[in-house]
């Protein structure tokens, strides 16, 4: 029983040091160029949101016909959308090159 118990515990892995890999170049880099692509799209989406409700709220400047009978807040409403699948989009296509930038990590934890 006991020689089945010291088999057990040497194939479990062992675990990563994790301390090193947050300190690692690659997990730096990771976590800069995430940063340098989502913050501003993160604050360019939050500006474009709000700037419809309080234009809205505060102003006249998006009752004006725009073309037909609507207005520039319906124009402006369904840029909203347009701009919304398009950060998706961009982030999708993004979020593959941070998977690689992962796998590199992985593979240097190893």
């Amino acid at each position: 029983m006991n020689g089945s118990s010291l088999q057990k515990n040497e194939e479990q892995p062992t675990s990563p040091d994790y301390t090193k890999i947050v300190q690692s170049p690659s997990f730096q880099q990771l976590l800069k160029t995430k940063r340098n692509f989502i913050l501003p799209l993160s604050l360019f989406f939050l500006a474009f949101y709000f700037t419809l409700p309080i234009l809205t709220a505060y102003s006249n400047v998006l009752n004006q016909p725009a073309f037909l009978s609507m207005t520039w807040a319906w124009v402006f409403a369904f840029a909203q959308f347009i701009m919304t699948w398009t950060l998706c989009i961009l982030y999708t296509r993004r979020a593959a090159k941070f998977d690689e930038l992962v796998e590199v990590i992985k593979a240097e934890a190893r």
